[in-house]
């Protein structure tokens, strides 16, 4: 009975493979997607007048959870000085791409000066000029007014916009042409092949003929004759 069960779970295990972990990786990859064209709102709420600051344009979110109207989504990571915010952004104003891009987010810090109002009183005016470093998120807009969503010390706020951000622009979501398209690589199966299939019958031939020897091999001896 044993050696029955051994061939069975053998029959079961050709019949039956565990899946590849190529397939189980490709599931648990994540997602992004790509402001691919200026003006993409990430935004507190699944609601227009909750909008933080526009995606740099070119620069991707992770996504969370695709939904109808909005999509969840994650901008930048925790990696210091950077912290990662979540959010939501229109389901179709965001590209959704399927690979993994190497420049995900804009990593990027402003320097803000501020100075003091009319004259120093008294000293050197030392302290007439500070400034300050943040982290840049996005451009914002009141009105014809602009500004910069920004962290510093944890804490997420507005400044005014008194300087231009140039940035290197994405370009790994384009397309190429059809003439420079690589011919794609074959898909893995998930069917089994001839050779598969030839294979397990004959497994299966095999293990019915030794089932039966084993099951033979269990009957009774006959009586000794006297």
């Amino acid at each position: 009975m044993k050696r029955l069960m051994a061939l069975l779970l053998l029959a079961g295990a050709l019949l039956f493979p565990p899946a590849s972990p190529r397939a189980a990786r490709a599931e648990e990859a994540e997602r992004y997607a790509v402001a691919a064209q200026e003006g993409v709102w990430f935004y507190a709420a699944e609601n227009e007048e909750s909008g933080l600051f526009q995606i740099p344009y070119t620069y991707y979110v992770r996504v969370l959870k695709e939904g109808t109207l909005y999509t969840a989504v994650q901008y930048l990571d925790n990696v210091a000085p950077y912290r990662a915010v979540t959010g939501f952004c229109k389901t179709d104003e965001l590209t959704f791409v399927d690979f993994i891009p190497e420049r995900p987010y804009l990593r990027r810090e402003i320097t803000v000066v501020y100075r003091v109002a009319g004259e120093a009183l008294m000293g050197g005016g030392a302290f007439d000029k500070l400034e300050k470093t943040f982290v840049y998120y996005g451009t914002s807009y009141s009105g014809t007014a602009r500004f910069f969503y920004v962290m510093a010390d944890g804490i997420f706020d507005y400044v005014p916009a008194t300087q231009e951000i140039v940035y290197d622009l994405n370009t790994d979501y384009l397309k190429p042409s059809s003439a420079e398209d690589p011919a794609p690589e074959p898909a893995p199966s998930s069917s089994p092949s001839v050779i598969q299939v030839i294979v397990i019958c004959g497994a299966g031939v095999a293990l019915i003929a030794i089932a039966a020897f084993v099951l033979r091999g269990k009957r009774l001896a006959p009586a000794e004759e006297f």
